[in-house]
């Protein structure tokens, strides 16, 4: 099987030249567009009214009944390149599926139906989503055209939080107060005119395409560390200077919008990531650990010191998500079996919310949210198949490394792309521990297919003795 870093350098036989062109290229169109124009909550859908003009079409995020359309069509257009020959491990494929089963039965005992359809389509979106990487895209013989849409569409992503950040916010706001003072704006003031935009557009923190700051981190953890790896290939023929200088500037600019998304969890999990990263580099173990642990050092005396205020008032944040996991916790004891329905966190913390606490839609949990909505076997389901298949996949992609090490006459070389992958899959699901990027298409439908890339490319165990 071809590692997902075999990008370019293999020419693919005459009868897989159009698989190998044509759908990652229809991928790379696909994830661009969603990671731009679907950053919102599925439960949000009500709030997202299509676009009235060509300026609303190109600037404001799209209905998500649109993005259905556009996973359709990936799913319909990968279904000629499906390969039905499972790959190794078959028991890694039964996961999603039976979760997804289980959010239908699940589904028949909703407390709110209208937010229950809304998850499942979603749901069903993420599943399709797992099938064209695990069974079509993974086997394509160039990434290529996939790397580049999805360099383009977090290229728009990195653009829009610069503006945002050099001025773009305080704009908005000044526009914003313009509009409501002029009587023929009134009917756009009553459209924009939600708390939830009136909270972001009051704070400095960027948040780009995304609903939301820390929605924007999810991005850039999930993302930053593939595109680098791939960029990185993908210009080695490029003079060395010009290489370092592009890829140099690719980080910056994910690690700058990171930064000032204010995500602290974002920040944390980046430094752990980073610090992951360096543990696994092929330099001697002495440099890469001090490297990593200066590293470490000075992300974590950064963070003290620009969130030390926050901290002296509180927490507030922090405080508000324990209550919310307290409530999911109580709702799904109640409901052990089948929970509330998906979706449908919201209902019940209305009834159990502290009194002080902030009202959400969401528990800022996605495995906590499963427990909740969908019963405990919902969960387990969920947790089984993201954190088994993230162990699985590094267990893999070690022994392969290792195999390469010992046998290079014999093996490849260690698939990086893969291993950049799995960082951002990884870092992706542990924020996941404090956020809801499974509710957001432009964020959990690409999570998705990178998984079932990961799981079909994973490497099975090879017979060192031939």
């Amino acid at each position: 099987m071809m590692p997902v870093s075999e990008m370019s350098q293999i020419t693919p036989p005459p009868e897989r030249a159009t698989s190998s062109k044509l759908l990652p290229a229809l991928a790379g169109v696909w994830i661009a567009v969603t990671l731009v124009k679907f950053g919102n909550p599925v439960i949000l859908e009500a709030l997202v009214q299509a676009p009235e003009n060509g300026l609303e079409f190109l600037i404001s995020p799209w209905p998500i009944r649109w993005g259905y359309v556009f996973v359709s069509l990936l799913f319909l257009g990968s279904l000629p390149f499906w390969r039905w020959k499972l790959p190794h491990p078959k028991w890694l494929l039964g996961f999603p599926f039976l979760w997804f089963l289980w959010q239908l039965f699940s589904a028949t005992q909703t407390v709110r139906p209208d937010l229950t359809n809304l998850t499942i389509l979603h749901f069903a979106a993420c599943l399709a989503c797992f099938c064209v990487g695990y069974f079509a895209l993974s086997h394509a013989r160039s990434l290529v055209p996939f790397w580049l849409g999805l360099l383009a569409g977090l290229l728009i992503v990195f653009w829009t939080g610069f503006d945002q950040h050099y001025g773009g916010l305080e704009q908005t706001r000044r526009a914003f107060e313009e509009m409501k003072t002029n009587a023929a704006q009134s009917a756009l003031v009553q459209k924009l005119d939600t708390p939830e935009f009136r909270k972001k557009i009051s704070s400095n923190r960027i948040f780009s395409t995304l609903v939301y700051p820390n929605a924007l981190a999810g991005a850039i953890l999930l993302f930053l560390p593939p595109t680098l790896c791939a960029l990185w290939q993908m210009s080695r023929r490029a003079s060395s200077i010009l290489r370092k200088v592009l890829v140099g500037l690719w980080a910056y600019a994910g690690l700058a919008c990171l930064y000032w998304s204010g995500s602290k969890a974002g920040w944390l999990i980046g430094l752990g990531i980073v610090f992951w990263a360096f543990l696994h580099l092929p330099v001697a173990r002495k440099i890469k650990w001090w490297t990593a642990a200066i590293l470490l050092a000075l992300g974590l005396a950064g963070f003290a010191a620009k969130y030390s205020g926050y901290f002296s008032k509180g927490a507030t944040s922090a405080v508000a998500r324990t209550d919310y996991w307290r409530a999911a916790l109580q709702l799904s004891v109640e409901k052990p079996l089948l929970g509330s329905g998906p979706g449908t966190f919201m209902d019940g913390y209305k009834r159990l919310k502290n009194p002080q606490s902030e009202m959400t839609r969401l528990a800022h949990n996605d495995y906590l949210q499963q427990a909740a909505d969908s019963g405990w076997p919902g969960f387990l389901f969920y947790a089984g198949f993201i954190w088994g298949s993230v162990v699985f996949v590094y267990r893999d992609w070690r022994r392969h490394a290792s195999e390469a090490s010992c046998l290079r006459s014999k093996t490849e070389p260690p698939d990086w792309v893969a291993f950049a992958l799995w960082l951002g899959v990884t870092a992706f699901a542990t924020q996941s521990l404090v956020e809801f990027g499974l509710y957001i298409p432009a964020l959990a439908w690409p999570f998705f297919l990178f998984l079932g890339l990961l799981c079909a490319n994973t490497v099975p165990t090879r017979d060192t003795s031939q």
